[in-house]
């Protein structure tokens, strides 16, 4: 039969049926969801009305994921659908769907946490940096530099859950339409 976008099989407002006045229409068709899962990337190219073309992702495996708190985005590996409000089905076959939970690869956003607050973050306690590490983190700075860093600081305290998340490497997000948010 064919999916349609029309609204003439619709009953009125009244509660009525309305009588069909012409056939399916090009421009009413409408095609079936891409059900995009967690994989290698595979896009496929579809051909719309006026020769334009969409982008309907079949597999995913990145994504642009933003910390909303910290107005940070970073392209980073979904690694794992983990909950899903409407259907546990979706979890089961990890279909990438607007609104559920993914859990997504921490180190771009530790990388730039450390970068911009100039403190390691989720760290064990006793456990040392490396030289390389030690070294990015008490570089030499300017005066003025020290000073943007100090102030830096005193906004810098995260959440004890989302440290928990960070030690374990793995970060727990929400798929956005668009791009993911933390």
């Amino acid at each position: 039969m064919g999916i349609s976008r029309d609204n003439w099989h619709k009953r009125r407002k009244t509660g009525g049926k309305r009588k069909p006045l012409r056939k399916k229409r090009k421009f009413e068709l409408g095609r079936p969801a891409a059900n995009t899962k967690v994989g290698a990337k595979r896009i496929h190219l579809v051909r719309c009305r006026g020769g334009n073309i969409k982008y309907r992702a079949l597999r995913l495996d990145q994504g642009n994921v933003s910390w909303g708190s910290e107005a940070v985005t970073r392209k980073t590996r979904i690694l794992d659908i983990v909950y899903n409000a409407s259907n546990n089905e979706l979890v089961r076959t990890k279909t990438i769907v607007k609104n559920c939970i993914i859990q997504v690869d921490s180190a771009p956003f530790r990388q730039w946490y450390e970068a911009h607050y100039g403190l390691p973050l989720a760290r064990k306690k006793g456990a040392k940096l490396t030289e390389e590490e030690e070294e990015r983190l008490n570089k030499k700075r300017s005066k003025k530099t020290q000073k943007k860093y100090d102030e830096r600081k005193k906004t810098a305290p995260v959440d004890q859950h989302l440290i928990d998340q960070f030690a374990t490497g793995r970060v727990l997000g929400k798929y956005i339409s668009v791009f993911f948010r933390l």
